[in-house]
């Protein structure tokens, strides 16, 4: 049985905050607001939750495509290679944001992700995820909840969320409504920034 915390966007409480860090901290998974749709997503260096995370999404592991959620830009060059002016003025401008940018990856990635040559990097414009990062210290590896039905695509009430994802993870956040429509994807490796998968946010940022 997950637990189903009430955490407020606009003042987190600590105390809440402490104890989802705490949770992802032990290999826990952990259903969280962002500023586009909920997310699901665990510690970067706990494999054990990585595995998980994988397995629920049918996956393998070492071939999934999960976002690296970051509290802001000043943890960039632990996973990321060095990026050029153009690039860092264009993530500058957009973090925190709706945005899922797609950079080159270093060596410093958690060894199930050493064969990626690119990673993507997510500054959500929302407290709360931000908040878990920063007392995290290290980034949470995201990925979104998919709803079955076709036609709603993402669920947006968390007690919805929390009746179907109740068995599977160890926490829900409800942090009220969230969005239906996913981050915009951005590919930033190449000669000019391609727009992977059209969603939230402007496109002429880039």
């Amino acid at each position: 049985m997950a637990e189903f915390i009430r955490i407020y966007e606009e003042n987190p409480n600590p105390k809440a905050i402490k104890r989802v860090v705490e949770a992802l901290r032990d290999g826990g998974l952990v259903i969280y607001p962002t500023d586009t749709i909920y997310g699901l997503g665990c510690d970067i260096t706990n494999t054990g939750a990585l595995e998980r995370i994988a397995q629920i999404r049918g996956v393998k592991l070492e071939k999934a495509n999960f976002s690296f959620l970051c509290e802001d830009l000043s943890n960039l060059s632990d996973y990321v290679r060095q990026i050029d002016t153009p690039t860092f003025k264009i993530l500058k401008r957009s973090l925190p944001g709706p945005y899922t940018f797609i950079l080159p990856g270093n060596n410093n990635l958690p060894t199930v992700f050493k064969k990626k040559k690119t990673v993507g990097i997510r500054v959500p414009d929302n407290n709360i995820c931000r908040a878990l990062v920063a007392g995290l210290g290290n980034p949470i590896v995201s990925t979104s909840i998919r709803d079955d039905d076709e036609v709603l695509e993402y669920t947006t009430d968390p007690e919805l969320i929390l009746e179907k994802w109740d068995h599977l993870v160890d926490i829900v956040i409800d942090g009220g409504y969230g969005d239906n429509v996913p981050s915009t994807v951005i590919d930033l490796t190449g000669a000019e920034p391609e727009v992977i998968r059209e969603g939230k946010g402007e496109l002429d940022i880039v």
